[in-house]
């Protein structure tokens, strides 16, 4: 699998992650498809060229081309990737099915666990798209979207267990600003992907509270050693979490002004609820589902979890937050490599 010049490349999901990635592989692609669910969005791009309702304020090039026709964006395009909310992915899947092209790679941008059945994003994907098993890959690392839409140099990961895969979507997809790393740990990358974002809501609560930055310090290298403990527990490779796709994408969502998980995190802390707080939001903060899949799946791996078992009772059984913390400095003391 070889590189030669630009690559049709589909983009399904017209949120802001998916419109600023449209954005950087425009750079390089004269013709990126974006696949967007909502018309006003696609009459947006289209007539404006920019997407006000999810990434206001960043023009998108005319080389990105929005469409609502789901088979209109797949045509023809060797590439593929999906960067759908996760609880929507199996369904937007299922709809992909028949309509990707035959050899094409199929990368994830979702950041997630899927409730119910505990499957990693690339687990979903290759339900739906048995066609395109041998070539999925997951893409993530620390990547807020309007500093991608910007320009600002980025760092990321790129991981199929086929390294044939990985390395040419490691080039097909790098821009001048936007580094790529090539990795087969797939496991390692979904699992750091997806559970900083409730460590993020844990450390948007130690702000809103007030705690300062030791707790928040505290909060994340925790953080870290319980993501490690289930991803290693789920085969992923020990070094990926001191990597982009495990510490570098907490620090910066538990830390980042721009991570709906922490901001959600810290109106939690200041006292508001939760209902209140989703019912002004149009985007989705990917930890507050994923905090209810991680205490499953800590259940059914043995692996104690108890910064993700508090956000889970917080958030879906209205423990308060106060009391919560307590119940964390209330455990007994251990070694730290525990």
């Amino acid at each position: 699998m070889k590189r030669n010049g630009a690559s049709r490349i589909a983009v399904v999901g017209g949120g802001s992650w998916g419109t600023a990635f449209a954005a950087m592989l425009s750079e390089h692609n004269t013709d990126v498809s974006l696949w967007v669910r909502e018309p006003e969005v696609e009459r947006e791009i289209r007539e404006n060229r920019e997407n006000r309702t999810f990434l206001p304020g960043f023009p998108l090039p005319a080389s990105v081309r929005p469409t609502t026709a789901l088979g209109d964006a797949l045509s023809g395009r060797e590439i593929v990737a999906v960067a759908v909310p996760s609880r929507f992915l199996r369904a937007v899947a299922r709809q992909m099915a028949g309509l990707i092209e035959p050899g094409a790679c199929v990368v994830s941008l979702v950041k997630g666990v899927e409730n119910g059945t505990l499957q990693r994003m690339t687990e979903v994907l290759a339900e739906e798209l048995p066609g395109a098993s041998a070539r999925l890959a997951v893409l993530s690392g620390p990547t807020f979207a309007r500093e991608v839409a910007d320009g600002k140099p980025t760092g990321a990961t790129v991981a199929s267990r086929n390294p044939g895969v990985a390395s040419f979507l490691q080039s097909a997809l790098s821009g001048s600003r936007f580094r790529l790393y090539a990795e087969t740990d797939v496991v390692g990358i979904e699992i750091g992907g997806a559970l900083k974002n409730v460590m993020a809501i844990a450390a948007g609560m130690c702000d809103g509270l007030g705690f300062g930055h030791n707790a928040r310090s505290l909060l994340i290298s925790r953080g870290l050693a319980e993501i490690s403990r289930l991803g290693i527990r789920l085969g992923a490779v020990p070094q990926t979490f001191a990597g982009l796709s495990g510490l570098g994408d907490l620090v910066l969502t538990c830390t980042g002004d721009l991570s709906r998980n922490r901001t959600v995190g810290m109106r939690i802390g200041s006292g508001e609820g939760l209902p209140a707080i989703l019912s002004g939001m149009r985007m989705v903060a990917e930890g507050i589902d994923t905090a209810r899949a991680a205490m499953d799946l800590s259940r059914r791996t043995g692996v104690p979890m108890p910064i993700s078992e508090q956000v889970h009772l917080i958030l879906h059984e209205g423990k308060d937050v106060k009391s919560a913390v307590a119940g964390l400095f209330s455990r007994a003391l251990r070694a730290e490599r525990d």
